[in-house]
């Protein structure tokens, strides 16, 4: 059935769901991020470049960004409440081809399944948050954002307890985890196929619909200009932290694979305490701040990062994780705010971006590693934080 309504959310906050999605946000983001923490082995295993690694993460997050966007719009005139369990299934078949692929194109078909399976799941999974919000759209949406976060921090980690020990083959086994999100999501779909359309019930709010805009086109269209910058500086950076800041442990302190992949987890860890806090506060005290603290507030620990010891490096990486980790929900539920009604084409986009940003500045840094290497890339991609400074001429959308 066609709802090209608003979305609604109940008075009260559905928390068994927001934590069901959020749960099946882990165990998807557990499966991609084995594909990051597998880096290591393939290129060792296949004689792969620098250069081959940011190739496989761009083919994973374009195969993902170029599609978020479409299934947005797609879902916010028709909701397909059984998406996220097909979604789910293409990211199980391309991690089943990972673990027996043995060549880079295969590599690279496997990770473009798993983005696949990516771009369906994000922007149906931001709408199934936001109806079961109650209003707590910020409290929602890092709710939801905390799973997928707790996942690529656990990824890394049983990867290493369990594939880098015991082979590829074994990254099968993650493929039970593929199983028991689809069961979760059979539960969600249900609860979001009964509540997707809008009731007129005393008990609901509608939201998304205006009969005024708030801004005017001008400010709407700058406003947006300023969010892709943010998203810019944030997700190159990332690109540089998920993706080669075991290569960089291993170089600098001469760590093994295993040892590497632990602290990566502890980055990861505080991304995902980070991520937990910023919706709170953003509800709390405006999200144009979250916005502005998170990123410019992450710069100056992530130039002194490259300068310092192992256990100082540790600590710089957990204060970069916790602040820098509240941006995404915040820039994602004030552009929603920003452009009313269009949670599921707001959402693919900025989804689609993440991952888009993400992998072309994987390639590009890969490519720069390839040149001047791994330590010249982390001594300048903090810089990219200061674009920070730009969210400061952002309106303040709360009242």
């Amino acid at each position: 059935m066609k709802n090209t309504a608003s979305l609604t959310y109940a008075s009260t906050t559905t928390y068994s769901i927001l934590f069901a999605i959020s749960v099946s946000h882990l165990l998807n983001d557990v499966i991609q991020s084995v594909i990051s923490a597998m880096y290591p082995m393939l290129k060792e295993n296949y004689a792969l470049s620098f250069a081959q690694i940011g190739i496989i993460t761009l083919a994973y997050q374009l195969t993902a960004s170029i599609l978020q966007p479409f299934v947005g719009s797609y879902i916010d005139k028709n909701p397909f409440p059984k998406a996220l369990i097909f979604g789910m299934c293409f990211s199980m078949t391309g991690l089943l081809t990972l673990a027996f692929g043995r060549n880079f194109y295969t590599i690279l078909g496997a990770v473009s399944l798993v983005g696949v399976g990516s771009s369906i799941f994000h922007p149906e999974a931001s709408r199934v948050a936001h109806l079961a919000s109650g209003g707590k759209k910020g409290l929602a949406q890092s709710i939801f954002q905390v799973g997928g976060n707790l996942g690529s921090a656990i990824g890394p980690l049983l990867a290493a307890l369990i594939v880098v020990p015991l082979g590829q083959s074994y990254i099968s086994v993650f493929a039970i985890m593929a199983v028991f999100a689809i069961i979760i999501l059979s539960y969600v779909s249900k609860w979001y196929e009964v509540n997707m359309i809008p009731k007129k019930s005393p008990n609901m709010k509608q939201v998304g619909v205006s009969s005024t805009p708030k801004f005017t086109k001008n400010t709407i269209a700058y406003s947006i200009v300023i969010l892709l910058g943010l998203m810019f500086s944030k997700f190159f950076y990332m690109a540089s932290m998920s993706n080669y800041y075991t290569f960089f442990l291993i170089e600098k302190f001469h760590l093994t694979v295993q040892q590497s992949q632990i602290y990566l987890f502890a980055f990861l860890g505080a991304v995902a305490v980070g991520t937990i806090a910023g919706g709170p506060i953003g509800d709390r005290y405006g999200r144009k701040i979250v916005i502005w603290a998170s990123i410019l507030g992450a710069a100056p620990f992530a130039m002194l990062l490259p300068y310092v010891s192992l256990e100082m490096t540790v600590v710089l990486s957990v204060i970069i994780g916790l602040l820098i980790a509240s941006a995404f929900s915040a820039i994602l539920v004030y552009a929603t705010e920003l452009i009313p009604g269009k949670v599921g084409s707001v959402a693919g986009l900025f989804f689609g971006l993440s991952f888009g940003m993400g992998g072309i500045g994987s390639a590009l840094l890969g490519w720069l590693a390839d040149m001047k290497g791994i330590m010249y890339v982390f001594s300048i991609t903090p810089y990219l934080l200061l674009i920070g400074l730009v969210a400061y001429f952002l309106p303040k959308i709360e009242r």
